[in-house]
């Protein structure tokens, strides 16, 4: 019996943007599509000690080296 290959992933963070306040933040739809159209996935949220959201967490498996090259084609 074979062994599974072991699946290598990547991550990427998003800064939760905030409005002028600082306070309240700004609904991030679009970046979150951008990132799921990448293939990224949400997979945790980083949180501030007192409260509310500092970054969002999303990752995808790791693409090979032939991959990067025919995007950037």
């Amino acid at each position: 019996m074979s062994q599974p290959k072991s699946e290598r992933w990547e991550y990427e963070t998003l800064r939760v943007p905030r409005g002028e306040t600082k306070k309240e933040s700004e609904d991030p739809k679009s970046e979150l599509n951008e990132l799921a159209a990448e293939g990224w996935r949400l997979v945790e949220t980083i949180d501030y000690t007192g409260g509310g959201t500092k970054f969002i967490v999303f990752e995808r498996p790791a693409r090979s080296t032939a991959d990067s090259e025919s995007e950037s084609s």
